[in-house]
């Protein structure tokens, strides 16, 4: 009896004991299907740009937007800002329908530092195979590049032609969006609309400004068969850059005449369009490609239209690539302002201070060309390293794209850079 009694003790203990491994077991089994759950939902991937650029221009800074405080020339013989940047994505898929996207930035911002933002964050759900919806912040599908601009590895140059992209410099969209693929045939058209806002802050000479983009709306044809692609975008918002109005608010006290200029050129939410087009052909071991772009605002922004084809041919692992690009200002560069004649001493010297400071803002008009030889080098997997040498001619009293212009320029003359990045991705 007693040993009975033992063997069954023994033989509970050890029932137990297996129980209690086989929920430890099955805790542990559960814990890795939720993580490989996780990864299946969760996917991350990110790219970024190591770059140095160096300018001839001693004397005014060359960037890649009007969104940087400095760049190479004046501020630094050679400057890694220009093109240098880091960022992470984070793409969710909740279920086959649901997804979200998450995207940080790491670049040099207005305020001359490296603070991460946001530059896509949305929900996107899939209604049909060719229909989808998403809302938050997208990117703003100005132009061929929109979704790549930052990738430098998507890309076979250093950086997107500035005479075309630098038309708008906002890359985002706070709103709703949607697009819808048709076939037709061996050719799909997809056709994309957006809605929405957006703010943006930029540099200045006594620390930094906004602007406020709303009532946005854009819409975007994109039709492609075989290597061809061609594509439209038309957009519209109103703009509003309240830096501007304390010039105009001193405009119009000088009565009807101060009004009319004001009313011409404030940017307080002032109608901007933009019409795009674009096309490529791009059968793999060659590849030519184009864009014109055209931006009206009937205010002091000016009306503006750029253009740019390039072509390159790609030898295993290298592709030489050429493009010219060209930028030109399609309003008025100068105004006679107020009349001065008539005015008391004192209003005549305000009065003529203020028209030297619109003419100020006016002569400041986008004119250049650009032709740009370069090559790429894809040395590694997920990594290319680039070379480019750039020759800009600018217009007649015109300092072209270049910011931080200092008494010394010289406008209409030319400009000599050279860019050198590793892109790469993970």
């Amino acid at each position: 009896m007693p040993n009975n009694l033992f063997q069954r003790g023994i033989r509970c203990k050890a029932g137990v004991q297996t129980a209690a491994a086989l929920l430890v077991a099955l805790h542990v089994a559960d814990a890795v299907a939720d993580d490989d759950a996780a990864a299946r939902m969760f996917s991350f991937s990110g790219f970024g740009t190591f770059g140095l650029v160096h300018s001839s221009e001693q004397q005014a800074d060359f960037t890649s937007t009007i969104f940087k405080p400095n760049g190479a020339g004046y501020s630094r013989a050679w400057s890694a800002d220009v093109d240098s940047l880091i960022a992470g994505q984070v793409i969710a898929n909740f279920t086959p329908k649901v997804s979200a996207v998450l995207q940080v930035v790491s670049e040099q911002n207005y305020d001359n530092t490296y603070r991460p933002h946001v530059e896509w964050a949305n929900v996107k759900y899939q209604f049909t195979p060719d229909f989808s919806a998403r809302i938050g912040r997208t990117a703003l599908p100005v132009f061929m590049l929109t979704d790549s601009r930052l990738i430098g590895y998507a890309n076979p140059w250093v950086r997107p032609p500035i005479e075309l992209y630098g038309l708008s410099s906002i890359t985002s969209n706070d709103g709703v969006d949607a697009s819808y693929r048709l076939a037709l045939g061996s050719a799909i058209n997809t056709v994309q609309v957006s809605a929405g806002q957006t703010d943006f802050r930029f540099p200045t000479a006594g620390g930094s400004g906004v602007g406020h983009a709303r009532d946005l709306a854009w819409f975007v044809d994109t039709f492609e068969r075989g290597f061809t692609t061609l594509r439209v975008s038309y957009g519209e918002t109103r703009v509003t850059v309240p830096l501007y109005a304390p010039l105009f608010d001193a405009f119009r006290e000088f009565g009807p005449e101060g009004t009319a200029i004001a009313d011409k050129y404030d940017v307080n939410r002032r109608l901007v369009r933009f019409l795009g087009l674009g096309a490529s052909y791009d059968p793999g071991t060659w590849f030519v490609m184009g864009e014109w772009g055209d931006i009206d605002s009937d205010s002091i922004i000016g009306d503006n239209s750029g253009w740019y084809v390039s072509s390159g041919y790609r030898f295993g692992k290298f592709t030489p690539y050429v493009t010219f690009a060209a930028r030109r200002a399609d309003s008025t560069t100068s105004d006679p302002g107020l009349t001065l004649a008539g005015l008391p001493p004192v209003l005549a010297g305000t009065a003529g201070a203020l028209n030297a400071s619109l003419n100020s803002q006016l002569g400041t008009r986008v004119v250049q060309n650009t032709l740009s030889i370069g090559s790429r080098w894809d040395f590694t997997k997920n990594a290319a390293l680039k070379l480019q040498l750039e020759h800009t001619r600018h217009g007649a009293g015109s300092a072209g794209t270049l910011i931080n212009v200092q008494p010394g320029f010289q406008p209409g003359g030319g400009v000599n850079v050279i860019s050198a990045t590793i892109d790469f991705v993970f």
